[in-house]
Protein backbone atom coordinates (compact mmCIF):
# COMPACT_ATOMS: atom_id res chain seq x y z
CA UNK A 1 0.00 0.00 0.00
CA UNK A 2 1.35 4.19 -0.43
CA UNK A 3 2.79 5.66 2.01
CA UNK A 4 0.01 8.25 1.37
CA UNK A 5 -2.55 5.94 2.88
CA UNK A 6 -0.81 6.17 5.83
CA UNK A 7 -0.88 9.91 6.61
CA UNK A 8 -4.14 9.16 5.77
CA UNK A 9 -5.54 6.79 8.34
CA UNK A 10 -3.60 9.42 10.74
CA UNK A 11 -5.56 12.10 9.77
CA UNK A 12 -8.44 9.33 10.37
CA UNK A 13 -6.71 8.96 14.04
CA UNK A 14 -7.00 12.21 14.88
CA UNK A 15 -10.86 12.68 13.80
CA UNK A 16 -11.89 9.89 15.28
CA UNK A 17 -9.99 10.57 18.50
CA UNK A 18 -11.47 14.06 18.80
CA UNK A 19 -14.97 13.17 18.44
CA UNK A 20 -15.02 10.35 20.27
CA UNK A 21 -12.77 11.20 23.42
CA UNK A 22 -15.14 13.82 24.65
CA UNK A 23 -17.73 10.90 25.87
CA UNK A 24 -15.23 9.64 28.53
CA UNK A 25 -14.46 12.87 29.83
CA UNK A 26 -17.55 14.64 30.45
CA UNK A 27 -17.15 13.98 34.33
CA UNK A 28 -13.84 16.61 34.58
CA UNK A 29 -15.23 18.88 31.87
CA UNK A 30 -18.56 19.29 34.25
CA UNK A 31 -16.71 20.02 37.06
CA UNK A 32 -14.51 22.48 35.30
CA UNK A 33 -17.12 24.42 33.90
CA UNK A 34 -19.53 24.03 37.06
CA UNK A 35 -22.31 22.97 34.41
CA UNK A 36 -24.24 19.38 34.89
CA UNK A 37 -23.59 16.59 33.39
CA UNK A 38 -25.93 16.84 30.13
CA UNK A 39 -25.05 20.30 29.82
CA UNK A 40 -21.41 19.11 28.97
CA UNK A 41 -22.87 16.14 26.92
CA UNK A 42 -24.23 18.94 24.15
CA UNK A 43 -20.15 19.03 23.58
CA UNK A 44 -21.01 15.72 22.02
CA UNK A 45 -23.96 17.08 20.11
CA UNK A 46 -22.65 20.55 18.97
CA UNK A 47 -19.56 18.73 17.30
CA UNK A 48 -22.07 16.48 15.50
CA UNK A 49 -24.17 19.19 14.43
CA UNK A 50 -21.28 20.92 13.03
CA UNK A 51 -20.69 17.97 10.64
CA UNK A 52 -24.00 17.96 9.37
CA UNK A 53 -23.68 21.05 8.51
CA UNK A 54 -20.39 21.29 7.00
CA UNK A 55 -20.29 18.02 5.49
CA UNK A 56 -22.24 19.22 2.68
CA UNK A 57 -21.06 22.44 2.44
CA UNK A 58 -17.31 22.06 2.59
CA UNK A 59 -17.64 19.13 0.06
CA UNK A 60 -19.51 21.53 -2.41
CA UNK A 61 -16.58 23.69 -1.66
CA UNK A 62 -14.17 21.74 -2.17
CA UNK A 63 -14.95 20.76 -5.62
CA UNK A 64 -13.48 23.80 -7.05
CA UNK A 65 -10.43 23.23 -5.48
CA UNK A 66 -7.64 20.40 -6.04
CA UNK A 67 -8.10 16.98 -3.62
CA UNK A 68 -4.99 17.63 -1.87
CA UNK A 69 -5.26 21.60 -1.40
CA UNK A 70 -8.16 20.63 0.25
CA UNK A 71 -6.91 17.92 2.62
CA UNK A 72 -4.75 20.25 3.75
CA UNK A 73 -6.89 23.19 4.22
CA UNK A 74 -8.99 20.73 6.40
CA UNK A 75 -6.18 19.57 8.72
CA UNK A 76 -5.75 23.21 9.19
CA UNK A 77 -8.88 23.91 10.47
CA UNK A 78 -8.84 20.54 12.37
CA UNK A 79 -5.41 21.90 14.19
CA UNK A 80 -7.38 25.54 14.34
CA UNK A 81 -10.18 23.80 16.48
CA UNK A 82 -8.53 21.74 18.55
CA UNK A 83 -6.40 24.21 19.88
CA UNK A 84 -9.04 26.28 20.77
CA UNK A 85 -10.20 23.49 22.41
CA UNK A 86 -7.36 23.28 24.75
CA UNK A 87 -7.03 27.16 25.20
CA UNK A 88 -11.00 27.16 26.00
CA UNK A 89 -11.29 29.40 29.42
CA UNK A 90 -15.01 28.87 29.38
CA UNK A 91 -17.72 25.82 28.33
CA UNK A 92 -18.75 28.27 25.26
CA UNK A 93 -14.99 28.78 23.89
CA UNK A 94 -14.71 25.01 24.28
CA UNK A 95 -18.12 24.36 22.27
CA UNK A 96 -16.91 26.92 19.66
CA UNK A 97 -13.37 25.17 19.27
CA UNK A 98 -15.71 22.17 18.74
CA UNK A 99 -17.92 22.92 16.09
CA UNK A 100 -14.35 25.09 14.12
CA UNK A 101 -13.18 20.77 14.47
CA UNK A 102 -16.42 19.00 13.31
CA UNK A 103 -16.63 20.96 10.11
CA UNK A 104 -13.27 19.46 9.16
CA UNK A 105 -14.80 15.97 9.64
CA UNK A 106 -17.34 14.78 7.38
CA UNK A 107 -15.61 16.71 4.36
CA UNK A 108 -12.16 15.36 5.30
CA UNK A 109 -13.81 11.62 5.16
CA UNK A 110 -15.58 12.14 2.00
CA UNK A 111 -12.78 13.61 -0.31
CA UNK A 112 -9.69 11.62 1.52
CA UNK A 113 -11.64 8.45 0.76
CA UNK A 114 -12.26 9.62 -3.19
CA UNK A 115 -8.21 10.36 -2.76
CA UNK A 116 -7.39 6.83 -1.25
CA UNK A 117 -9.14 4.98 -4.05
CA UNK A 118 -6.98 6.75 -6.43
CA UNK A 119 -3.50 5.69 -5.14
CA UNK A 120 -4.25 1.84 -6.01
CA UNK A 121 -5.49 -0.27 -9.20
CA UNK A 122 -9.13 -0.22 -9.39
CA UNK A 123 -9.24 -3.85 -8.02
CA UNK A 124 -7.61 -2.45 -4.67
CA UNK A 125 -10.22 0.68 -4.46
CA UNK A 126 -11.77 -1.10 -1.35
CA UNK A 127 -8.93 -2.28 0.58
CA UNK A 128 -7.25 1.43 0.12
CA UNK A 129 -10.14 3.26 1.35
CA UNK A 130 -10.58 0.42 4.26
CA UNK A 131 -7.02 1.49 5.23
CA UNK A 132 -7.77 4.73 5.76
CA UNK A 133 -11.07 3.99 8.12
CA UNK A 134 -8.85 1.80 10.03
CA UNK A 135 -7.36 5.44 11.59
CA UNK A 136 -11.22 5.67 12.77
CA UNK A 137 -11.83 2.42 14.46
CA UNK A 138 -7.94 2.47 15.59
CA UNK A 139 -9.06 5.69 17.20
CA UNK A 140 -11.81 4.00 19.47
CA UNK A 141 -9.38 0.82 20.29
CA UNK A 142 -6.49 3.26 21.34
CA UNK A 143 -6.95 6.94 21.10
CA UNK A 144 -10.10 7.24 23.19
CA UNK A 145 -8.93 5.54 26.36
CA UNK A 146 -5.42 6.95 26.30
CA UNK A 147 -7.12 10.34 25.69
CA UNK A 148 -9.26 9.42 28.65
CA UNK A 149 -6.56 8.21 31.09
CA UNK A 150 -4.26 11.47 30.14
CA UNK A 151 -7.00 13.68 30.73
CA UNK A 152 -8.06 12.08 34.36
CA UNK A 153 -4.37 12.31 35.18
CA UNK A 154 -3.29 15.15 33.55
CA UNK A 155 -6.40 17.73 33.08
CA UNK A 156 -8.52 17.05 29.66
CA UNK A 157 -6.23 20.05 28.45
CA UNK A 158 -3.75 17.73 27.85
CA UNK A 159 -6.06 15.63 25.49
CA UNK A 160 -6.65 18.14 23.02
CA UNK A 161 -3.17 19.10 22.81
CA UNK A 162 -2.32 15.65 22.03
CA UNK A 163 -4.82 15.38 19.61
CA UNK A 164 -3.21 19.19 18.03
CA UNK A 165 -0.12 17.19 17.83
CA UNK A 166 -1.82 14.45 15.99
CA UNK A 167 -3.27 16.95 13.54
CA UNK A 168 0.01 18.66 12.73
CA UNK A 169 1.65 14.92 11.96
CA UNK A 170 -0.87 14.05 9.56
CA UNK A 171 -0.89 17.62 8.29
CA UNK A 172 2.82 16.98 7.74
CA UNK A 173 2.10 13.69 6.32
CA UNK A 174 -0.49 14.44 3.71
CA UNK A 175 1.94 17.60 2.37
CA UNK A 176 4.88 15.13 2.56
CA UNK A 177 3.36 12.22 0.93
CA UNK A 178 -0.18 12.62 -0.92
CA UNK A 179 0.87 13.14 -4.50
CA UNK A 180 -1.03 15.98 -6.36
CA UNK A 181 -4.67 15.17 -6.80
CA UNK A 182 -6.86 16.61 -9.76
CA UNK A 183 -9.42 19.40 -9.37
CA UNK A 184 -12.73 17.01 -10.10
CA UNK A 185 -13.78 18.28 -13.48
CA UNK A 186 -17.26 17.69 -15.49
CA UNK A 187 -18.90 17.76 -11.58
CA UNK A 188 -22.27 19.25 -11.83
CA UNK A 189 -24.00 20.89 -8.87
CA UNK A 190 -27.19 21.00 -10.26
CA UNK A 191 -26.42 17.28 -10.82
CA UNK A 192 -25.10 15.98 -7.94
CA UNK A 193 -28.34 18.22 -5.92
CA UNK A 194 -30.94 16.43 -8.16
CA UNK A 195 -30.36 13.65 -6.78
CA UNK A 196 -31.94 15.07 -3.29
CA UNK A 197 -35.69 15.66 -5.07
CA UNK A 198 -36.55 12.12 -4.87
CA UNK A 199 -37.84 10.44 -1.40
CA UNK A 200 -35.24 7.85 -1.82
CA UNK A 201 -31.91 9.62 -0.35
CA UNK A 202 -34.23 11.05 2.18
CA UNK A 203 -35.73 7.75 3.39
CA UNK A 204 -32.12 6.29 3.28
CA UNK A 205 -30.65 9.42 5.54
CA UNK A 206 -33.24 9.32 7.91
CA UNK A 207 -32.33 5.19 8.36
CA UNK A 208 -28.63 6.40 8.95
CA UNK A 209 -29.85 9.03 11.46
CA UNK A 210 -32.20 6.90 13.30
CA UNK A 211 -30.35 3.47 12.74
CA UNK A 212 -27.24 5.06 14.34
CA UNK A 213 -28.51 7.57 16.79
CA UNK A 214 -28.57 4.72 19.47
CA UNK A 215 -24.78 4.74 20.11
CA UNK A 216 -24.65 7.84 20.90
CA UNK A 217 -27.42 7.98 23.48
CA UNK A 218 -25.56 5.49 25.60
CA UNK A 219 -21.88 6.12 24.76
CA UNK A 220 -21.96 10.30 25.50
CA UNK A 221 -23.04 9.03 29.17
CA UNK A 222 -21.14 6.10 30.00
CA UNK A 223 -18.63 7.89 32.01
CA UNK A 224 -21.76 8.33 34.75
CA UNK A 225 -23.36 5.70 33.77
CA UNK A 226 -19.96 3.31 34.88
CA UNK A 227 -19.14 5.27 37.92
CA UNK A 228 -22.45 6.21 39.10
CA UNK A 229 -24.70 2.91 38.44
CA UNK A 230 -22.47 0.66 38.57
CA UNK A 231 -20.67 1.12 40.94
CA UNK A 232 -16.44 1.49 39.29
CA UNK A 233 -13.45 4.08 39.84
CA UNK A 234 -13.17 6.72 37.11
CA UNK A 235 -10.06 4.41 36.06
CA UNK A 236 -12.56 1.42 34.98
CA UNK A 237 -14.10 4.17 32.31
CA UNK A 238 -10.62 4.02 29.95
CA UNK A 239 -10.89 0.62 29.79
CA UNK A 240 -14.53 0.18 28.88
CA UNK A 241 -13.86 2.61 25.95
CA UNK A 242 -11.15 0.82 24.44
CA UNK A 243 -13.02 -2.19 25.02
CA UNK A 244 -16.15 -0.85 22.93
CA UNK A 245 -13.01 0.05 20.37
CA UNK A 246 -12.54 -3.32 19.79
CA UNK A 247 -15.81 -3.95 19.35
CA UNK A 248 -16.05 -1.48 16.88
CA UNK A 249 -13.38 -2.47 14.64
CA UNK A 250 -14.82 -5.85 14.93
CA UNK A 251 -18.55 -4.61 13.84
CA UNK A 252 -17.13 -2.71 11.24
CA UNK A 253 -15.62 -5.52 9.87
CA UNK A 254 -18.35 -7.43 10.24
CA UNK A 255 -20.81 -5.45 8.59
CA UNK A 256 -19.23 -5.14 5.59
CA UNK A 257 -19.18 -8.63 5.10
CA UNK A 258 -22.90 -9.36 5.72
CA UNK A 259 -23.70 -6.19 4.08
CA UNK A 260 -22.20 -7.21 0.59
CA UNK A 261 -23.82 -10.47 0.75
CA UNK A 262 -27.67 -8.92 1.74
CA UNK A 263 -28.13 -5.11 2.63
CA UNK A 264 -31.43 -5.12 3.57
CA UNK A 265 -31.33 -8.02 5.57
CA UNK A 266 -27.83 -6.71 7.52
CA UNK A 267 -29.62 -4.14 8.55
CA UNK A 268 -32.35 -5.90 10.12
CA UNK A 269 -29.27 -7.79 12.25
CA UNK A 270 -27.24 -4.79 12.84
CA UNK A 271 -30.33 -1.95 13.70
CA UNK A 272 -32.17 -4.75 15.64
CA UNK A 273 -29.22 -5.87 17.84
CA UNK A 274 -28.14 -2.50 18.73
CA UNK A 275 -31.87 -1.95 19.69
CA UNK A 276 -32.02 -5.32 21.97
CA UNK A 277 -28.47 -4.60 23.06
CA UNK A 278 -29.38 -1.03 24.49
CA UNK A 279 -32.69 -2.29 26.71
CA UNK A 280 -29.74 -4.99 27.93
CA UNK A 281 -27.15 -2.21 29.02
CA UNK A 282 -30.55 -0.60 30.79
CA UNK A 283 -31.05 -3.93 32.36
CA UNK A 284 -27.67 -4.86 33.44
CA UNK A 285 -26.04 -1.54 34.38
CA UNK A 286 -25.56 -2.55 38.00
CA UNK A 287 -23.60 -5.76 37.33
CA UNK A 288 -20.39 -4.51 36.15
CA UNK A 289 -19.13 -7.81 34.40
CA UNK A 290 -22.64 -7.71 32.13
CA UNK A 291 -21.83 -4.58 31.51
CA UNK A 292 -18.66 -4.45 30.26
CA UNK A 293 -19.87 -7.25 28.06
CA UNK A 294 -23.12 -5.83 27.08
CA UNK A 295 -21.28 -2.52 25.95
CA UNK A 296 -18.25 -4.76 23.82
CA UNK A 297 -21.35 -6.64 22.01
CA UNK A 298 -23.20 -2.90 21.54
CA UNK A 299 -19.87 -1.28 19.71
CA UNK A 300 -20.28 -4.44 17.60
CA UNK A 301 -23.54 -3.91 16.51
CA UNK A 302 -23.30 -0.32 16.56
CA UNK A 303 -20.71 -0.15 13.88
CA UNK A 304 -21.95 -3.13 12.08
CA UNK A 305 -24.85 -0.97 11.38
CA UNK A 306 -22.01 1.87 9.39
CA UNK A 307 -21.50 -0.02 6.25
CA UNK A 308 -25.20 -1.07 5.12
CA UNK A 309 -26.00 2.31 5.57
CA UNK A 310 -23.33 3.64 3.66
CA UNK A 311 -24.13 1.18 0.93
CA UNK A 312 -27.98 2.33 1.30
CA UNK A 313 -27.57 5.86 0.71
CA UNK A 314 -25.33 5.60 -2.49
CA UNK A 315 -27.57 3.17 -3.72
CA UNK A 316 -30.42 5.25 -3.82
CA UNK A 317 -28.57 8.43 -4.76
CA UNK A 318 -27.53 7.50 -7.93
CA UNK A 319 -25.63 9.88 -10.15
CA UNK A 320 -24.21 11.85 -6.69
CA UNK A 321 -21.96 10.23 -5.43
CA UNK A 322 -20.21 12.74 -3.75
CA UNK A 323 -22.40 14.48 -1.90
CA UNK A 324 -24.68 12.28 -1.07
CA UNK A 325 -21.39 10.37 0.72
CA UNK A 326 -20.75 13.80 2.25
CA UNK A 327 -24.45 13.91 2.92
CA UNK A 328 -24.66 10.53 4.75
CA UNK A 329 -22.10 11.39 7.09
CA UNK A 330 -23.59 14.32 8.09
CA UNK A 331 -26.90 11.55 8.93
CA UNK A 332 -24.53 9.54 11.27
CA UNK A 333 -23.97 13.01 13.29
CA UNK A 334 -27.20 14.39 13.30
CA UNK A 335 -27.81 10.69 15.05
CA UNK A 336 -25.37 11.66 17.40
CA UNK A 337 -26.12 14.61 18.24
CA UNK A 338 -30.24 13.71 18.89
CA UNK A 339 -29.22 10.25 21.24
CA UNK A 340 -26.98 12.27 23.22
CA UNK A 341 -29.71 15.42 23.46
CA UNK A 342 -32.69 13.15 24.00
CA UNK A 343 -30.28 11.12 26.48
CA UNK A 344 -29.20 14.11 28.41
CA UNK A 345 -33.23 15.49 28.31
CA UNK A 346 -33.86 12.05 29.89
CA UNK A 347 -31.21 12.66 32.56
CA UNK A 348 -32.21 15.97 33.34
CA UNK A 349 -35.76 15.07 33.81
CA UNK A 350 -35.04 12.82 36.79
CA UNK A 351 -35.27 9.60 35.10
CA UNK A 352 -31.35 8.76 36.05
CA UNK A 353 -28.20 7.57 33.97
CA UNK A 354 -29.67 4.51 33.20
CA UNK A 355 -32.28 6.53 30.94
CA UNK A 356 -30.18 6.90 28.21
CA UNK A 357 -29.88 3.52 27.60
CA UNK A 358 -33.83 3.11 27.12
CA UNK A 359 -33.62 6.55 25.07
CA UNK A 360 -31.58 4.29 22.50
CA UNK A 361 -34.10 1.24 22.23
CA UNK A 362 -36.77 3.58 21.37
CA UNK A 363 -34.50 5.12 18.79
CA UNK A 364 -33.47 1.70 17.79
CA UNK A 365 -37.42 0.53 16.89
CA UNK A 366 -37.60 3.59 15.19
CA UNK A 367 -34.64 2.93 12.89
CA UNK A 368 -36.14 -0.41 12.21
CA UNK A 369 -39.32 1.14 11.13
CA UNK A 370 -37.02 2.66 8.11
CA UNK A 371 -35.77 -0.24 7.43
CA UNK A 372 -38.47 -2.03 7.02
CA UNK A 373 -39.49 0.96 5.00
CA UNK A 374 -36.16 1.08 2.95
CA UNK A 375 -36.45 -2.67 2.15
CA UNK A 376 -40.44 -2.66 1.09
CA UNK A 377 -38.79 0.04 -1.54
CA UNK A 378 -35.62 -2.01 -2.59
CA UNK A 379 -38.21 -5.09 -3.21
CA UNK A 380 -40.86 -2.78 -5.33
CA UNK A 381 -37.50 -1.63 -7.18
CA UNK A 382 -36.22 -5.14 -7.72
CA UNK A 383 -39.80 -6.12 -8.66
CA UNK A 384 -39.98 -3.35 -11.23
CA UNK A 385 -36.39 -3.54 -12.67
CA UNK A 386 -37.70 -7.59 -13.02
CA UNK A 387 -41.10 -6.25 -15.23
CA UNK A 388 -38.85 -4.00 -17.26
CA UNK A 389 -36.54 -6.80 -18.22
CA UNK A 390 -39.29 -9.09 -19.03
Amino acid sequence: MPLALLALAISAFGIGTTEFVINGLLPELAAEFQVPIPTAGLLVSGYALGVVVGAPLLTMIGARFSRKTMLLALMVVFIVGNLLCALAPSYGALMAGRVVTSFAHGAYFGIGSVVAASLVAPERRASAIAMMFTGLTLANVLGVPLGTAVGQALGWRATFWIVTAVGVAALAGVAALVPAQPREKGQSLRGELAAFRGGRVWLALLMTTLGFAPVFAVITFVAPIVTEVAGLPAGAVPLLMGLFGVGVVVGNLLGGRLADRALIPSLYLSVGGLTVLAAVIALVAHSQIALFAAVVLFGVAGFATVPPLQIRVLDAAQGAPTLASAANIGAFNLGNALGAFLAGLAIQAGLGYVSPAWVAALLGLLGLVTVAISGHTVGRERALAAQGAG
